[in-house]
């Protein structure tokens, strides 16, 4: 991992939204999922996912739910309950209730907060399987008050023969009751627009490859989305007090997720910088993703020796990282200047995958420097708001004048004349 001087560092961010190859192989799968249904989806599956289905075989019974639990280490069951409580304990408090003013004229003004009706949760199947991702999606959603909350997946995980039963076991501590053996850019297009077997959805979340984030943004405006996400990414900004073992752990728990993730330290301690660089190196030999974390520092990983932690915190704020950690003496001191992080993390101890599993806090968070303006996902993602009007005649009466003027200026006369209709009929 190269060290750099602030004010050599450039910031790279490129977008990918794949291929021209990707983008036409996913958009032909959409179009056959929208008019073949389920016999799409089947021929997909068989295609990129090696496995025969019929339509019949689609959605994973009780019974494969309940057989999981056979299988996994009871110590699993232990800890995935408590992150799915720690979780659950976090959202309960975003909850926002529904509420109305009333003014002396008799006006009334509100807004009614309702959860979607239905909700698709994608759970990829790929590289590795991830259980905590399902508790991040399906909590939230449950606390909002989502009715009806589906899980898709592939068919088979990591190369197995079936789906993970420890994502299994994840579903059904959270709660969900409905999921569909189906992955790829078929099961966005199936949960955007329904089969035969799998009714359509009002939002689409989960992470996924290249085709399956192609697919959410192709599907997008049929149905809500939580994000495009793109590759992992964590800054570290350090001084003199941190400890560099720490540091480099810490970078490398992002750099092991993917060849396109981000890890960079910011610090004001050139030794610091010096002793991170050697260890990175020592601990890789030793991580059993060494290819992947290698090549992710090599390519997008980076130290930045600045000047001052107001500086570095400069540097921070233009990456607008999806996780922060801050290693220095007085963390909390410099809370206030930090403004575009997804999840900040502060002293020794917060290290990165304490948010990523157990903390509460969600971890399905704005990348690629989408903090700027984006949040992590929580219970308002999975809520809907409709604004509440009740003007008494003696607003309309009072106001009306100020409406037509409105309208009229942009050139609408028949919004002006619905107001002008009830002014002549109810005015002295």
């Amino acid at each position: 991992m190269r060290i750099v001087p602030a004010k050599e560092f450039r910031l790279k961010r490129d977008v990918d939204y794949g291929t021209k190859e990707q983008n036409e192989a996913v958009r032909q799968i959409i179009q056959d999922v929208r008019s073949d249904g389920d016999a799409a989806v089947l021929k997909y599956t068989a295609l990129h996912d090696r496995t025969e289905l019929t339509a019949a075989e689609l959605k994973v019974t009780e019974e494969e739910m309940k057989a999981a639990y056979d299988v996994v280490e009871p110590s699993f069951i232990t800890a995935i309950r408590a992150a799915a409580h720690n979780i659950r304990k976090f959202h309960e408090k975003q909850k926002r209730s529904s509420w109305m003013d009333f003014d002396s004229d008799g006006s009334l003004l509100g807004q009614i907060i309702r959860p979607l009706d239905r909700v698709g949760v994608y759970v990829p199947g790929g590289k590795a399987a991830y259980p905590s991702s399902v508790l991040m999606n399906v909590i939230p959603a449950q606390v909002a008050g989502v009715r009806e909350i589906v899980m898709v997946t592939p068919p088979a995980t990591s190369g197995g023969e079936g789906i993970d039963p420890y994502i299994l076991v994840a579903a059904a501590e959270a709660g969900v009751n409905e999921m569909y053996r189906v992955g790829g850019a078929q099961a966005i297009a199936a949960l955007a627009y329904g089969t035969e077997s799998i009714e359509k959805v009002d939002k689409i979340c989960g992470p996924g490859n290249i085709y399956v984030a192609l697919a959410k943004r192709e599907v997008f405006g049929a149905v809500d989305i939580d994000s495009i996400a793109g590759p992992s990414e964590i800054v570290v900004l350090a001084d003199e007090t941190a400890k560099a073992d720490y540091v480099a752990a810490d970078l490398l728990s992002q750099a092991e997720h993917d060849e396109m993730a981000s890890a960079i330290l910011v610090t004001t301690s050139q030794q610091l910088a010096e002793e991170v660089q050697q260890d990175i190196e020592e601990q890789l030999r030793k991580l059993p993703r060494e290819a992947i974390a290698r090549a992710s520092v090599e390519a997008h990983g980076a130290i930045i020796v600045v000047d001052s932690i107001l500086e570095g915190i400069e540097v921070v704020n233009k990456l607008a990282p999806e996780h922060l950690e801050v290693m220095v003496q007085e963390p909390m001191a410099y809370v206030s200047y930090i403004r575009h992080s997804g999840a900040i993390f502060l002293g020794p101890y917060s290290s990165e995958p304490v948010g990523d599993y157990f903390a509460g806090p969600n971890h399905i968070i704005p990348t690629n420097g989408t903090a700027r303006y984006a949040s992590p996902v929580d219970v308002d993602d999975f809520t809907k708001k409709s604004s509440l009007i009740y003007y008494s005649k003696e607003a309309l009466l009072k106001n009306g004048e100020a409406i037509m003027e409105l309208a009229r200026h942009e050139g609408l006369e028949g919004h002006a004349r619905a107001i002008e209709i009830r002014l002549q009929q109810e005015g002295d």
